[in-house]
Formats: structure tokens, C-alpha cells, sequence
């Protein structure tokens, strides 16, 4: 049996690059006291899941990739320790990288890294 994984969550600008999102990641696992091989899900909006630097992220670690509507991440307002109207007006959730990572770890679930911001790119991981 193998121990659990965390969840990491995802949010960013349609203009991030690949390497945006490899820096953001990097300096998220750093700041968590995580490595790569601790993540078992990458999580994100439908919409920014079918992005070529998205999947290339995922593809380059072997994490499968769940990716949620606005409606759902919506349903983890509650949760988010940084809910943000902003991200409501532009996308239809409070929140995109910690509502994915809660969403995918599930109801019991919390956020061991909460919203980590790096330029164009949003992280935060839940266990």
C-alpha cells in the first residue's frame, strides 16, 4: 500500500508559459517543504487544463490531471482561506488553485499550502 499524496492545485493566466509554471511549482513545493514525488493530482478550471504548458507540466511529473467547471471549484467558497471576487468576475469561482486542490483531495481534505502566488501563476496544495 502506498501512502497518500498531496493534491496540488493550479490557477493562472492564459498567458503563462510552461516555464512560469514549472517556476511557480518549484517555489510552492520548496515553501511547503515538499518535493515532486509528494504529489499525487495536479487540478486546475476546465478551461486551463487543455493549455499546452498545463499539460506539459503534468505530462513532465506523470501526475494525472483532474480538471473541474466554475460551478464545482464555486462549491469550495468556504473552504478558501482567500476567496477573491476578482477571480469570481473573470472565471465564475472565489477561487481557482486552492478550490481545485480541495476538491481533488476531497471533503476532508485541507490546505497544507494556501494560495502561493509566483507572477502569472497561482498554486496551493491540499492533503
Amino acid at each position: 500500500m502506498t501512502a497518500a499524496k498531496a493534491t496540488l492545485g493550479i490557477g493562472f493566466s492564459s498567458t503563462a508559459t510552461a516555464e512560469d509554471l514549472t517556476k511557480a511549482v518549484a517555489e510552492a513545493l520548496a515553501a511547503a517543504g515538499l518535493g515532486t514525488a509528494d504529489i499525487g493530482e495536479l487540478a486546475t478550471l476546465e478551461q486551463r487544463a487543455r493549455g499546452l504548458a498545463f499539460q506539459s507540466l503534468a505530462q513532465e511529473h506523470g501526475w494525472p490531471v483532474t480538471a473541474y467547471p466554475a460551478a464545482r471549484l464555486e462549491k469550495e467558497t468556504p473552504r478558501l482561506a482567500n476567496p477573491s471576487e476578482a477571480v469570481f468576475r473573470s472565471v465564475g469561482c472565489h477561487g481557482v488553485a486552492e478550490a481545485a486542490a480541495l476538491a481533488a483531495a476531497g471533503p476532508g481534505a485541507r490546505l497544507i499550502l494556501p494560495k502561493f502566488r509566483v507572477n502569472k501563476v497561482t498554486v496551493a496544495i491540499a492533503f
